[in-house]
């Protein structure tokens, strides 16, 4: 499933790359780190669950203060179709910006639990399941989402589904490289 997935991302004008492990995918990722002026992240689980900003920070690399004057910009996808969409959905829609235009380069690290047949819809569909009640918890919102675990499509004012980016294919002008992780990381 990795293979094919990175095969549909190479298609739609993205690099991909498979990584066996977390340790693998934090190789990719830091070599992608030293050839950059400065890094940025957006929230990502991902990142954290793989140890990137504890190395990017002992790597002595210069931290980005703002993510669009980043020359790298690093994130995760809150799912991915097999097709090869990326699809991210955002509550002030920062992370999306960066990712669309600013950075002279964009990575994704996103794990297999993320990647969905059936496409945008089920994209969609995976998010509010899996990707907006976690996170609603973990950033102490107060939706009923992070209350019960399902999404109740709400008008919440601490909602963080506000902005959806649906990536058909590369962005003109962005560099952007995916690497696909073999195993469970983020939500």
């Amino acid at each position: 499933m990795l293979e094919k997935t990175a095969e549909a991302l190479r298609r739609r004008g993205f690099e991909a790359e498979v990584a066996a492990t977390a340790e693998e995918a934090l190789s990719l990722v830091m070599e992608e780190v030293a050839a950059a002026e400065s890094v940025g992240w957006g929230g990502s689980e991902t990142l954290k669950e793989i140890g990137v900003r504890e190395a990017v920070a002992s790597s002595g690399a210069k931290v980005a203060e703002r993510h669009c004057d980043a020359d790298l910009f690093l994130l995760s996808a809150n799912a991915l179709t097999a097709d090869g969409r990326i699809v991210n959905i955002d509550g002030r829609g920062n992370r999306v910006a960066a990712s669309i235009g600013g950075p002279r380069r964009v990575v994704y690290v996103i794990g297999r639990n993320k990647i969905v047949e059936g496409g945008i819809d089920a994209a969609v569909e995976r998010i509010r399941r899996e990707a907006c009640p976690p996170n609603c918890r973990r950033l102490g919102k107060r939706t009923p989402c992070a209350e019960t675990g399902k999404c109740a499509d709400c008008d919440s004012p601490d909602r963080i589904c506000k902005v959806t980016a649906i990536f058909d294919r590369r962005p003109t002008g962005i560099s952007a490289k995916v690497v696909l992780v073999d195993g469970k990381y983020g939500y």
